[in-house]
């Protein structure tokens, strides 16, 4: 579902390195096998806590060269205290990955939280050789308007990742192959 499916498949070979987080964060990310109900509803806390249980199975499905670091983690400041929900570290990247979840639509506040969190960590927490640290807002639905004009336009530090609880529907996916389809004809028409 990659734009840039080449570069994607060559990191996911190991044939280079990824240049940008977006090579190898999955958006949307399907959490089905948190094997949470689909008539329910949950809290963020809810969500985290499936996450943790079935860690090994999130760090396949969020990308490449993932390693778990801290849960809640606490930072203070100014005699503030913030909790960061995910705390994750890359090798490929070589840096902190701090995941916010949100259950409701993706606001231009959370990208504010989660943008000081990111500041946060290279100003205080990251060594002299690591790279930038990468924030994910992890939202059940996003607004990619949102996105765009809440961050400036040369971020690469703030990824929004919208995730699924389920896999899609036989008629879902119908959809989605016809629409990559038209795409394909629209572009081989520019050609």
């Amino acid at each position: 579902m990659s734009s840039d499916k080449e570069s994607v498949l060559a990191v996911a070979k190991n044939e280079n390195l990824p240049s940008d987080a977006r090579e190898i964060i999955k958006d949307p990310m399907y959490l089905e096998f948190l094997g949470l109900k689909r008539e329910a509803s949950y809290y963020e806390k809810d969500l985290e806590q499936a996450i943790i249980t079935h860690l090994q199975e999130f760090l396949l499905e969020i990308g490449n060269g993932f390693s778990f670091v801290a849960r809640q983690k606490r930072i203070h400041i100014d005699g503030d205290e913030f909790f960061v929900d995910l705390v994750f570290y890359n090798r490929l990247l070589q840096c902190f990955v701090l995941i916010e979840i949100k259950t409701h639509k993706l606001t231009h506040q959370d990208i504010g939280q989660l943008q000081m969190y990111v500041n946060y960590y290279d100003r205080i927490e990251k060594n002299e050789n690591e790279n930038p640290t990468i924030g994910i807002l992890l939202c059940a639905n996003k607004n990619d308007g949102v996105v765009k004009f809440t961050l400036p336009e040369s971020n690469k530090s703030i990824i929004a990742s919208q995730y699924h609880l389920y896999l899609p529907t036989e008629q879902q996916l119908l959809e989605e192959v016809n629409k990559e389809l038209a795409n394909f004809q629209e572009d081989r028409k520019e050609i």
